[in-house]
């Protein structure tokens, strides 16, 4: 399974067209290599329309966190390579950002780190009766995860999630 949950926004003007899968494609095929070579974690690429503003936003990561030092240098490198490659035919902004501390879940590495942490997760069909579910993530093996909020364990099979994320406890 290659990865779960809410698909990456891909959208212009409030629809998924094939020009911004395109550019979509374009600036992961710049960034994956600096972003492998230099430990940092493509979490995903947005380009979206705000507020009358195109905005393409890049979602890094690395292991013990990213911090705007590592965002800056992100953005410059990119920058740099998307005015060489040009991809994007329109004047848009470049926002590089972390995936915050509600990170999304998608790929199986992303579950397996995860486990002992509390998520929210919601499902395309009912579980137990339940289609979301906020509690601790205490299992994962690829084909299904186990959630226990409360004295209640639920383990939901991997091809029902719709959506899955960290979520903060306060």
């Amino acid at each position: 399974m290659q990865g779960v949950g809410r698909p990456t926004l891909y959208i212009l003007d409030g629809r998924k067209s094939a020009l911004s899968d395109a550019i979509i494609s374009a600036v992961k095929e710049l960034a994956e290599p600096f972003m492998r070579e230099n430990g940092f974690e493509l979490v995903g690429v947005e380009f979206v329309r705000e507020g009358g503003n195109r905005i393409l936003r890049i979602i890094a990561d690395k292991p013990e966190g990213i911090d705007i030092e590592d965002c800056s240098r992100i953005s410059e490198y990119m920058s740099a390579r998307l005015d060489e490659a040009d991809p994007i035919p329109d004047s848009y902004f470049l926002e590089v950002t972390s995936p915050g501390a509600e990170r999304p879940l998608k790929k199986p590495a992303d579950f397996e780190r995860a486990v002992g942490r509390h998520v929210y997760v919601t499902t395309r069909e009912a579980v137990d009766g339940r289609t979301s579910f906020e509690g601790l993530l205490t299992a994962y093996d690829g084909e299904s995860l186990t959630v226990r909020i409360g004295r209640k364990t639920y383990t939901i099979p991997m091809e029902k999630v719709s959506f899955a994320r960290r979520a903060v406890v306060l």
